[in-house]
């Protein structure tokens, strides 16, 4: 018979050394939290890019996430990717050239994303729901380029937060009707048709294919030009 008073499972010991070394790991967690606080609650207004890390430079998305920083940049927002390679570094490249600050939150992976050389904010994570969390905490809007997994994950999680409500509704972004369409159509024939979201959640984001648009997009988001979040929104991103 199990002891119900215990943790484990019959025949199954803990390794004291690599519970204590969980256990201490909850500090480096802290500290990734409390430096992106600290060094991204200066960066507002901001807007989130994302899209594949595989791009080159000779790919169309390269030069038009380019582009589309570059044109935020200059009206007035930072610019914060992934800070790898591909789209995420034309979007720090353009921020860079622009008149606002270009941030980068890299992730530590076994096999790739080495830094780009265009961020004059470079934070470094090991832990990616904490990386995440620095993504939507100080955003006021994000713009999604094609991607892979890493870029769908991005995706859903800020859908997810803003209809939960558990973000504030900013304009959610996805550059290029062709690459996104077929995700489009799935989720309203099979997601919304089979009763798991409803036809609104489709509202949640927008489809464009031009830097223009988007900043245009965003503008329109905020006709009073007002990106600080409410006494009541800033209560939810507590809870993030």
């Amino acid at each position: 018979m199990s002891d119900k008073g215990s943790n484990t499972l019959p025949g199954v010991t803990v390794d004291d050394a690599l519970m204590t070394r969980e256990s201490w790991r909850i500090f480096q967690i802290m500290a990734e939290f409390v430096e992106g606080f600290e060094r991204l609650s200066a960066v507002r207004p901001s807007v989130t890019v994302f899209g594949s890390s595989r791009a080159s430079p000779t790919n169309p998305w390269y030069p038009m996430a380019e582009q589309t920083a570059r044109l935020l940049s200059d009206a007035g927002f930072s610019v914060i990717s992934g800070g790898g390679p591909g789209v995420m570094e034309a979007a720090n490249k353009g921020a860079m050239a622009g008149a606002s600050t270009s941030v980068g939150l890299n992730i530590q992976l076994p096999h790739e994303q080495t830094p780009n050389e265009y961020q004059d904010i470079a934070l470094h994570f090991q832990h990616f729901f904490a990386r995440k969390v620095m993504f939507v905490k100080y955003a006021s809007a994000y713009v999604v380029f094609p991607g892979g997994f890493g870029t769908l994950d991005e995706l859903a999680e800020i859908l997810t937060l803003v209809q939960t409500r558990k973000s504030p509704r900013i304009p959610v972004i996805l550059m290029d009707s062709n690459y996104w369409q077929g995700l489009i159509d799935w989720l309203s024939n099979s997601m919304v048709a089979a009763g798991n979201a409803n036809a609104s959640d489709l509202e949640l984001f927008q489809v464009l294919d031009h830097p223009q648009e988007a900043l245009d997009a965003i503008f329109a988001h905020y006709p009073d030009q007002d990106f600080e979040p409410s006494a009541e929104e800033r209560e939810r991103l507590l809870d993030l």
